[in-house]
């Protein structure tokens, strides 16, 4: 047999990945062999598909409703990954393509990481970067160009092509040999995985010579000594790889990122910067730091900083001298870096950090074309994508939707049952109009994983909707709580699957008949609530859905009084928040006899003597804003808390529950400010130390405007509310407030009339 062509490389290296063309190139071999999973080896033609774009990876998982415990592998490549470049090579020119590393199948079935290569050793996992490091410097590829590139150019033309291309591989793979020799011993798991995948190659390498003349072998530069002749007997490999757990795979390419690529552990550890190796790969000429400082230039432009053509003249002559000062024949990314620091950004580290983030490693997203093999529902994924016009990139985005527009709607719906399925695309944006109302706003994001996330919720169905479907029943019977039920209700109706929610609501009727907590009732209405109010929007039958929710509310204004008494701090607190909820709801299902219910229970509580002072106040302060009590009533409730004979504690906490979260009220009626404001300042030194915890979270949580205006207000009353006599008494001009009447008549509906 003769001797194979071996390319030891730098996995993700812009400078092996040339080396590794212009090798091909000149030994024109008749077949290439690949570290990856052989399993892959008949989505090699894809690879040379026009529609293609790197970077992407190789995605290997279980088939056949696979077991939990085992996870997807992935093996990423980018447009200067060598090895992504020997398969293009090969394709074009249509060598075939073969794959020697340890089949995924075993990976999946081994308690093995699944990433290719050991990520706790630097030495293993980067090889070549370790060379570098020893010969300082910081950054592999410099390394690689200053060594190879740049000997290789000061080479004599005459030199043999072949062995001019060949020269650095032979290199690297005699010092290999000594790194290996010297390294420290790994733990025995990671040797024994490495023996099993080295035999492997050995096997398949084996297989390959006796077939072909030309084989060029493309590997991690770690593994070279161990494919270098003479190498183990057949039988002793085959003995290594005797007996190895195997479970049934499939594998397909999906698209990758670049951010990815510079966070992957394995394959793609100490890529820090992708786009930058992107960048070194792909430049068509030698001006690469021209071209690397006009699009840093871009980038600060399109963030609204000036920068001008002046500004990238002087940053290239600044990296050009330092790396003349560095003793480097070229700038590398640590000279262009710290003259666009220096002079693009003006020693501005967020802009430097804008750069490295848009630029350094990117955001570029790979594309797969759609002959490629996946799932169904991955499929039916991509079409609704293309549908709605929602691609998934992975740069963040907000998306604003009208659920009145039926395209908006079926966009909702999708993103609603992804989540459901557990591929988080999208977020609701806190403080948006998306709880409710026919407008929902969403923060969305395509990330990698979410294959892998889509080939689990393949077990549920073929499509988005079908696979949603079952997954909610299995959430429905799944759940453990009355929350967890009408949380599920909600997203049910959120993501329109009309035949899940008949189970659902059986579900949900079957756990509140059986949880007598009337907390647990109290959590689950605001969610029932919001369903009934708002979905209508989305075209849905509630009927079933509103007899359960009123039979909530009955229950929660039966079993209430009975669960308020004699709680403590914390206790009450929560309690509190529950009363807001129910509170809430009840405001949105918008019935009078339930209202009217609730307000009766509220008004019980609000005057009972074992109620905590935060319920207490909070409950009146609800019958206020509902107008079931008036100003006048309040002012004699506080008059009676605010009094000497009354803890100061409890006193506090009133005033906690009753005024926090709006100020307003103190802003609009002064009475109330002087009760408060007098009792504030006969406080004793003491007891006010006790209760400035409880003050300041109430008043710290207004506004800035409105904690202004208290304190004016504040300083122009007495403590019984009236002005004081430095105050003008003609605040009110009657004859301007006429002015306001015909149209504020005509707002409330009712005669107004301005009094001196």
């Amino acid at each position: 047999m003769s001797e194979p062509l071996l390319l030891g490389v730098r996995h993700h290296g812009p400078g092996s990945a040339r080396a590794v063309r212009r090798a091909l190139a000149a030994f024109q071999p008749e077949i290439v062999l690949i570290e990856g999973p052989p399993e892959a080896d008949p989505l090699v033609p894809i690879a040379g598909d026009e529609d293609m774009r790197a970077p992407v990876a190789l995605l290997a998982y279980p088939a056949d409703n696979p077991d939990p415990k085992l996870r997807a592998s992935f093996w990423p490549f980018a447009e200067f990954s060598p090895e992504w470049q020997a398969i293009r090579w090969a394709v074009a020119r249509e060598v075939p393509v073969r794959f020697i590393d340890l089949p995924a199948a075993v990976r999946l079935a081994s308690s093995t990481p699944a990433a290719p290569t050991p990520a706790d050793d630097a030495v293993r996992v980067d090889p070549i970067g370790a060379l570098a490091e020893a010969a300082g410097y910081d950054d592999p590829e410099r390394w690689w160009e200053d060594v190879v590139e740049h000997r290789r150019d000061e080479a004599s033309p005459d030199v043999d092509e072949l062995r001019a291309a060949a020269a650095p591989f032979a290199a690297i793979a005699e010092a290999m040999t000594v790194v290996r020799a010297h390294a420290p011993e790994p733990p025995e798991a990671e040797r024994v995985d490495e023996e099993r995948r080295e035999a492997h190659m050995r096997v398949a390498l084996r297989a390959a010579l006796k077939e072909h003349e030309r084989v060029a072998v493309i590997c991690g530069a770690w593994h070279v000594p161990a494919l270098t002749a003479p190498l183990p007997s057949a039988s002793a490999d085959a003995a290594v790889l005797k007996g190895l757990p195997k479970v049934k795979v499939s594998m397909t390419w999906v698209p990758w990122t670049h951010a990815r690529l510079a966070s992957w552990q394995g394959y793609g550890a100490g890529v820090r910067s992708p786009g930058w190796y992107h960048h070194l790969f792909t430049a068509v000429d030698r001006h690469v730091i021209e071209r690397w400082l006009v699009k840093a230039a871009g980038v600060l432009r399109k963030d609204g900083v000036p920068v001008s053509s002046a500004h990238v003249i002087e940053a290239t002559r600044l990296a050009e001298a330092l790396a003349t000062m560095r003793g480097r024949p070229l700038a590398g990314l640590a000279e262009v870096t710290d003259a666009a620091h220096a002079v693009l950004c003006d020693g501005d580290d967020l802009r430097l950090g804008l750069i490295n983030r848009r630029l350094v490693v990117g955001d570029r997203l790979g594309r797969v074309p759609d002959k490629t093999p996946s799932v169904p529902i991955s499929r039916d994924v991509a079409s609704s994508q293309r549908r709605l016009r929602l691609p998934p990139k992975v740069e963040r985005r907000e998306l604003r939707l009208d659920l009145r527009q039926t395209f908006d709607l079926e966009r909702s719906r999708l993103l609603h049952r992804l989540r459901l399925l557990g591929v988080e695309w999208g977020k609701v944006l806190a403080g948006a109009k998306g709880k409710g109302t026919f407008r929902e706003e969403w923060e969305i994001a395509w990330q990698p994983e979410f294959e892998v996330d889509l080939i689990e919720a393949g077990a549920y169905g073929t499509t988005v909707l079908e696979a949603a479907t079952a997954r909610v029943a299995e959430q429905a019977a799944a759940a453990e709580t009355l929350a967890d039920v009408t949380t599920l209700v909600e997203r049910c109706l959120l993501a329109d699957l009309p035949t899940a929610l008949p189970g659902v609501l059986d579900a949900l009727d079957e756990r509140m008949a059986l949880d007598a907590d009337v907390a647990h009732l109290m959590d689950a209405l605001p969610a029932l609530a919001r369903t009934l109010r708002y979905g209508d929007v989305r075209g849905t039958d509630l009927s079933s859905l509103r007899s359960v929710t009123f039979g909530m509310i009955t229950r929660i204004c039966v079993g209430l009084p009975a669960v308020v008494g004699g709680l403590d701090d914390t206790a009450a607190a929560v309690m509190r928040d529950r009363i807001d909820g129910v509170h809430g709801a009840l405001a949105l299902v918008d019935d009078a006899d339930a209202g009217a219910r609730w307000q009766a229970v509220l008004g019980g509580l609000s005057t009972r003597d074992d109620l905590h002072g935060l319920l207490a106040g909070r409950t009146s302060r609800l019958l206020l804003d509902v107008g079931t009590v008036d100003a006048e009533e309040i002012r004699v409730r506080m008059a009676l808390v605010l009094t000497v004979g009354v803890p100061v504690a409890r006193a506090a906490a009133w005033i906690e529950g009753f005024l926090a979260g709006d100020g307003l009220l103190l802003v609009h009626d002064e009475r109330l400010l002087g009760l408060v404001d007098a009792w504030l300042t006969g406080i004793p030194a003491e007891a006010f130390v006790e209760v400035l915890p409880l003050l300041r979270r109430t008043f710290s949580g207004y506004p800035a405007p409105q904690r202004r205006m208290i304190g004016e207000r504040a300083a122009t009353i007495d403590t019984t509310g009236a002005r004081r006599r430095s105050e003008p008494d003609d605040l009110i001009d009657p004859d301007r407030g006429a002015l306001l009447l015909p149209v504020v008549t005509k707002l409330l509906g009712k005669e107004l009339h301005v009094t001196g």
